[in-house]
């Protein structure tokens, strides 16, 4: 192989830099979907989204930014996780997500199930004080438990509300859950609707969570359970433009299941907005 001039197709995300130690951001894949409730196969979601990154533009007309030239990240691939042990898949997580902050990057991570960022959070609250988390998401997530489990994807926000308090906590998109999640969301006011309501994060460090069913299934199709009623791509878009000059900290981007839309269109989306996120850490 060594005598091979190539040139040849890179598996990593388009733009991404080959060096992790000089990178501002580090991109990481969480390929684990073992308490999705609904439809499996998140686990190929950053495979996915790399292999549609080929054919996205790395310049966004929206932030006036190209990830090639402005955006200094590093795609570290995707971590390996046992099959069907959650703490352990979470223990993993954090582990990683720790030795990026201690390195003084931003973490950008692709998954996976929605259950991952609670060790994002864990692992980011070492560095940071007055933390809030962001979350996009058609799904409340606040049940404490589901079929007698604890750590599950539909939890994940009930978890992170007990590390910093459902005040520190905004949940935009939400358009499903069960009654008891909703009148949570009622009783600390966490739902958000216009954009101005995230003023008060504003002297927050920010952890932004997408999940992207907060898209409607028409554009993406390819999650864990869809759910109609979703915004649409320039929608999410002006919600991120108005968040670009928030303090965020990080960053993930989960639930892409690739294979449940064989048009990739899911895909594709998922890589756009990656590069979008990417414009804003």
């Amino acid at each position: 192989m060594s005598n091979l001039s190539g040139p040849f197709l890179s598996k990593d995300f388009i733009g991404a830099k080959a060096d992790f130690n000089s990178s501002n951001i580090v991109l990481l894949g969480m390929p684990y979907d073992c308490t999705c409730s609904n439809r499996a196969g998140t686990r190929f979601g950053p495979q996915g989204a790399r292999l549609e990154s080929v054919g996205i533009e790395t310049y966004s007309p929206y932030f006036d930014k190209d990830i090639d030239e402005d955006i200094n990240f590093f795609d570290a691939g995707d971590l390996e996780f046992p099959f069907g042990n959650a703490q352990k898949a979470l223990d993993i997580t954090k582990k990683n997500v720790d030795e990026i902050y201690s390195n003084g990057k931003k973490l950008l991570g692709v998954g996976g199930e929605h259950l991952l960022t609670l060790a994002s959070v864990e692992a980011v609250l070492k560095y940071f004080e007055n933390v809030a988390v962001i979350q996009f998401d058609a799904h409340c997530d606040l049940r404490s438990q589901y079929l007698g489990e604890s750590l599950t994807h539909s939890g994940v926000m009930y978890k992170i509300a007990q590390l910093i308090g459902y005040e520190n906590i905004a949940q935009i998109g939400l358009r499903s859950g069960e009654k008891e999640e909703f009148e949570t969301v009622k009783k600390y006011n966490t739902l958000k609707t216009k954009k101005e309501e995230l003023d008060c994060f504003k002297d927050k460090n920010i952890f932004l969570t997408l999940d992207l069913d907060v898209l409607d299934p028409s554009l993406m199709s390819g999650v864990g359970t869809p759910e109609a009623g979703g915004f649409g791509y320039v929608e999410l878009i002006e919600w991120l433009k108005y968040l670009k000059d928030f303090n965020i900290i990080g960053a993930d981007i989960m639930e892409l299941a690739p294979d449940i839309d064989i048009t990739k269109v899911s895909s594709a989306t998922c890589a756009k907005l990656i590069r979008e996120v990417l414009c804003i850490l």
